[in-house]
């Protein structure tokens, strides 16, 4: 579904040391790390870990869950959360599907039941695993997800509430949407947006999962594009009905406000950072939501990023102001750097997701790398420093397949930036 640059896979088979002092050795610092016979796995995932150099000593747990055709490698130098668990020293675990259509099992009757024998029982397993060997902080276990990985986040909060705290679903689907019983992986009616139920009902098949249940549930941060036509943008109004209602919180809003250009966030049941549900809904985006930056923005729905190994940046050090001129298969874009900071800048990387589809193919002013997906556009010798209120201006042209939108978010020297 979502389409990003994949790295090489830095693969290791991982070596088990029981004992709690062995630990350490468990698997390699700061590299993916493939880990095998980690516990019960009924449909065969592949198990992949990253343990930061600065991994604390009961750290915390993110399950970052890949999409359709995607794979542990591909959300691995896609995203950012290696980079993060860097810098806040928790530890990300990236199951990676090995059936044909790379998709995770979010359909069958055996997916949606804790215990069923399916996907979810594999990834509650990988969390087990991080739990012995690290002596992980069990009330700190998190999932994410993009496309087929956000629907699987939406599953294992429900089959699983005592082990997740939270989760952050970037365009997916309600927990049961793509329920099927033929042994078929896909659901166009939830797909097309057509399938809709009383938050009641949508809560009742979360509850259904784990039957008895009466702890605690685990909050959710929801993400849609308006332009979604893989799952529809309607889902997302039937996910904060859903666990809105798991959380018996109101579906009228405790806060609305505008993050970034073109983001709605909506929150229910609180006002603040890790309100039990929060809904950012992203203006003319399509199934390619998720850029450079969002990850930032869930670590802190989480609440990870503060008591860490390093201190959370500073947010709105930089403005970026970006204009974009297209034609049939091509554009040209222009992108103003602003420090608006009070200390100079001295060498810089601009940050920032091409939507799908878009490929540069020359830049001017900076040097950018790779010409896909993630890209990463750094100083000339001659713009290296940029002064407290000082601009410096870049620019490319890329070819679209259709999609010729600027990107929605982007970060300087890691650091997210106001958008205008």
């Amino acid at each position: 579904m979502a389409a990003l640059v994949l790295l090489p896979l830095l693969a290791v088979t991982a070596v088990f040391a029981p004992a709690a002092s062995a630990r350490p050795a468990a698997v390699p610092a700061a590299t993916l790390t493939e880990v095998t016979g980690f516990g019960d796995n009924p449909s065969g995932l592949q198990m992949y870990v990253y343990v930061p150099n600065s991994v604390t000593a009961h750290p915390a747990v993110v399950v970052a869950v890949h999409w359709c055709g995607g794979s542990a490698s591909a959300m691995y130098s896609g995203t950012e959360w290696a980079a993060l668990a860097e810098q806040y020293g928790f530890v990300v675990v990236y199951p990676s599907v090995t059936r044909a259509s790379k998709c995770f099992d979010v359909s069958s009757p055996q997916a949606l039941r804790r215990g069923g024998g399916s996907d979810p029982v594999g990834i509650r397993s990988m969390v087990g695993w991080v739990t012995a060997n690290y002596a992980a902080d069990t009330g700190k276990v998190f999932v994410t997800g993009i496309s087929s990985g956000a629907m699987m986040t939406n599953v294992l909060l429900g089959d699983y509430p005592d082990v997740f705290a939270a989760g952050a679903a970037f365009s997916g689907v309600p927990f049961g949407c793509f329920a099927t019983t033929d042994g078929s992986e896909w659901n166009s009616a939830c797909s097309g947006g057509t399938i809709t139920h009383t938050p009641q009902e949508w809560g009742d098949l979360v509850r259904a999962a784990y039957p008895g249940y009466t702890g605690p549930r685990p909050r959710m941060q929801l993400w849609h594009g308006t332009e979604d036509t893989t799952l529809a943008y309607a889902e997302f109004g039937e996910e904060i009905k859903q666990w809105t209602n798991v959380l018996g919180v109101s579906q009228t809003p405790a806060a609305t406000d505008s993050p970034a250009n073109g983001w709605t966030r909506t929150r229910y049941g609180a006002t603040g950072d890790q309100a039990p549900v929060e809904a950012i809904s992203v203006q003319g985006v399509g199934h390619s939501l998720y850029t450079y930056g969002m990850a930032a923005r869930a670590l802190t729905f989480f609440g990870l990023d503060s008591g860490g190994t390093a201190p959370q940046p500073p947010a709105g050090a930089c403005r970026v102001t970006v204009t974009t001129s297209a034609w049939n298969t091509g554009l040209t874009a222009s992108v103003t750097i602003t420090n608006t900071g009070t200390t100079t800048v001295s060498g810089w990387q601009l940050g920032f997701t091409l939507p799908a589809g878009q490929t540069i193919t020359n830049g001017w002013n900076a040097t950018y790398s790779p010409g896909s997906g993630a890209v990463t556009a750094a100083n000339m010798s001659y713009n290296a420093t940029i002064a407290p209120n000082a601009s410096v201006s870049i620019g490319y042209q890329a070819t679209h397949t259709g999609n010729s939108a600027a990107p929605t978010a982007y970060s300087l020297n890691g650091t997210p930036c106001t958008v205008s």
